[in-house]
C-alpha cells in the first residue's frame, strides 16, 4: 500500500511532552531546498581505511529484536494508514530525542562545531535570509526537534481530535520530518556512537534505527539517496543500511 495514495484517519492519543522554546528559522526549508551531500568515498566505512565501530563486529549485530523488522512495520488491520504512520512518526521522535538527550553533553559546539555525518558530509541549515549556514550540531538538532515537536503540537498538520482529517500536505510533511530525524541519527553514529556503546545501549540505538529504515523504506518517507550519499561514495550510516539487508535484518528485496 502506497502511503501518498491513501487518505483517512483515527483517533490518537493526545498526551505529548513539551519542549523548551528554541529560537528557528522563520520558515523551515522544503526538502527541494537542501543542498545536495557530497560526500567522499569511504574505505570499509571509515575514513583512512579505519571501519568505523558500528560496522564492527559484535556492535553491529547488537539488537533487541531477531528476524526482519518488515514483520513489525505492516500496517495492522482495521488501522488507517495515515493514523500509522504518524503513531510511528511520534514514537520515533520520541525515541530519538531521548537517546540525544542522555548524550547531549557530549554533543557541545567545541566537540561538533558542525552538523557533521562523515569526514566529508556536513548538513546545512538554511537561515530566514533562505542562506545555506553552517550550525553547531546542537543547534541543528535543536532546531530539528523543535521543529519537530511544534508539528506534533499543531492540531492542522497532526490531528488528534474525532472529526479531524489529515491535511493533503501530511504525506510531504512527514517525509520531510523523516529526512530532517535521519540526519540526526547519522549524526549521532557518526560521532556519538562511543558514547552509545559506553552507556551499552546499541542494541537499542540499532534496533530502533532498524525499525525507522524499514518503516521509512516500507511507508516511502525515504529517499535511499539519503542514506547511502552520491553513488560510489557511501556514507557510514549507508554501509550501516547494506551490512544489514545483507544479513536479513532489513529487507533485501527494497530498490537500491
Amino acid at each position: 500500500m502506497s502511503f501518498f495514495n491513501s487518505l483517512g484517519r483515527m483517533n490518537r492519543a493526545p498526551a505529548r511532552p513539551k519542549r523548551s522554546t528554541t529560537p528557528t528559522s522563520a520558515t523551515f526549508p522544503s526538502a527541494s531546498d537542501q543542498p545536495p551531500s557530497s560526500p567522499q568515498p569511504q574505505s570499509n566505512g571509515g575514513s583512512g581505511g579505519t571501519k568505523l565501530l558500528y560496522l564492527c563486529s559484535p556492535f553491529v549485530d547488537a539488537a533487541l529484536v531477531t528476524g526482519n523488522f518488515k514483520t513489525i512495520v505492516m500496517l495492522p488491520k482495521y488501522v488507517d494508514v495515515m493514523e500509522w504512520v504518524a503513531c510511528n512518526v511520534f514514537d520515533f521522535y520520541q525515541n530519538l530525542n531521548l537517546f540525544y538527550g542522555v548524550i547531549s553533553e557530549c554533543c557541545t559546539q567545541q566537540s561538533c562545531p558542525t552538523m557533521s555525518a562523515g569526514p566529508s558530509l556536513n548538513y546545512t541549515w538554511i537561515n530566514t535570509d533562505r542562506k545555506h549556514v553552517q550550525l553547531p550540531a546542537p543547534t541543528y538538532i535543536d532546531y530539528v526537534m523543535t521543529w519537530v515537536q511544534n508539528l506534533l503540537d499543531d492540531e492542522n498538520t497532526f490531528p488528534t481530535k474525532s472529526g479531524r482529517d489529515f491535511p493533503p500536505s501530511f504525506p510531504s510533511t512527514a517525509k520531510h520530518v523523516y529526512r530532517q530525524l535521519l540526519r540526526v541519527f547519522a549524526h549521532i553514529y557518526h560521532a556519538h556512537y562511543t558514547q552509545i556503546l559506553h552507556l551499552r545501549s546499541e542494541p537499542h540505538f540499532n534496533s530502533l534505527f532498524a525499525h525507522f529504515l524499514a518503516f521509512g523504506k516500507e511507508y516511502e518517507l525515504l529517499d535511499i539517496k539519503d542514506i547511502k550519499g552520491q553513488p560510489g561514495a557511501t556514507v557510514g550510516i549507508g554501509a550501516l543500511w547494506e551490512r544489514w539487508k545483507e544479513t536479513g535484518i532489513l529487507d533485501s528485496s527494497t530498490k537500491s
